[in-house]
């Protein structure tokens, strides 16, 4: 979830002038990135070989 201050620290992080779609691909990143923390501290992750044959499968 997305706490008021890493908020604040993304849109310190963006120029001057933007559009509210980089505002909203921003937050976007920032929310994947935190999920893919959590989820890495829980140990929900898989190896590399799984990963391998995981994007195989999408060619196929």
């Amino acid at each position: 979830m997305l706490t008021k201050v890493r908020l604040k620290e993304q849109i310190e992080k963006l120029p001057d002038e933007f559009t509210i779609d980089e505002l909203i691909e921003s937050l976007i990143f920032i929310e994947k990135l935190d999920t893919g923390n959590k989820q890495s501290e829980n140990g929900e992750v898989i190896s590399e070989i799984e990963m391998e044959n995981e994007i195989k499968k999408w060619f196929e």
